[in-house]
């Protein structure tokens, strides 16, 4: 029997993972304790670890993908399983959604901040800035100051922190930015997107932390598809830009 509607939450956790047994049920965890939230739903993007069952056995909705379908298909997928939870009552029909990474681990917690001022209407998309992370050799730069400056161009604002993945966004801002930009473009996309809507988009600092990052070959090949899909989604909306250009008369 569905749930009334009136005890239905404002907002829905949605966690993208792919290989993260180790860390899924720590970050569900540090979910939980975020003041209201509701329904966590895990999208298992094709593991080939116990991550689906690990965070099923955590008490989270899992969606799983037989195969690795990307991080902006796993979005998507998080989104389906929140409208089938709006449709039988769990999740109220204007809910907000909460985007966090699969391996904060405890510090998942601290993304709370990013909900209040949603739900306040003071912003329709908030994203989190990090402070350094404990990293072995990094190596991100190249395709932090891409996304940047492309934001820039198009929009006229300079993200602090453009890839961030922990971020909140209102009923308005889902409209604006879907379907997401494919792959590692998504966060891009989705900013780009909102902005151009004439929405509200304000960078919170959060007190988060990821696991350790190397420079080994799958590092580097993970960045390259990176930079891949940041010019990719910027390339279509400076297109999208230039066909939607008023001419002059």
């Amino acid at each position: 029997m569905p749930r009334p509607a009136s005890r239905a939450v404002p907002f829905v956790v949605v966690i993208p993972a792919k290989d993260e047994a180790a860390r899924i049920a720590a970050t569900i965890r540090g979910v939980r304790r975020i003041r209201g939230v509701g329904e966590i739903v895990v999208v298992d993007d094709g593991s080939s670890d116990s991550t689906a069952r690990v965070a099923a056995g955590a008490g989270a909705e899992v969606v799983r993908h037989a195969r690795n379908h990307g991080k902006a298909d796993a979005l998507m997928s998080g989104l389906g399983r929140m409208a089938g939870l709006q449709r039988v009552g769990r999740v109220h029909p204007g809910a907000a959604v909460l985007f966090v990474d699969a391996d904060l681990e405890g510090s998942a917690q601290e993304v709370g901040a990013l909900v209040g001022p949603v739900l306040a209407g003071a912003a329709d998309l908030t994203i989190a800035t990090l402070p350094p992370q404990r990293t072995a050799g990094g190596g991100r730069g190249l395709v932090v100051g891409l996304a940047r400056r492309g934001i820039e161009e198009l929009t006229g604002w300079s993200p602090v922190q453009p890839l961030s993945g922990m971020r909140c966004l209102s009923p308005a801002a889902l409209a604006a930015a879907t379907p997401f930009a494919r792959g590692w473009g998504v966060e891009v996309g989705m900013t780009v997107d909102v902005l151009r809507a004439g929405l509200t988009v304000q960078e919170v600092p959060c007190d988060l932390h990821h696991r350790v990052t190397g420079r080994d070959w799958r590092a580097q090949l993970h960045r390259a598809a990176q930079y891949r899909d940041v010019a990719l989604a910027l390339a279509v909306r400076r297109l999208h830009g230039l066909r939607h250009r008023p001419t002059s008369t």
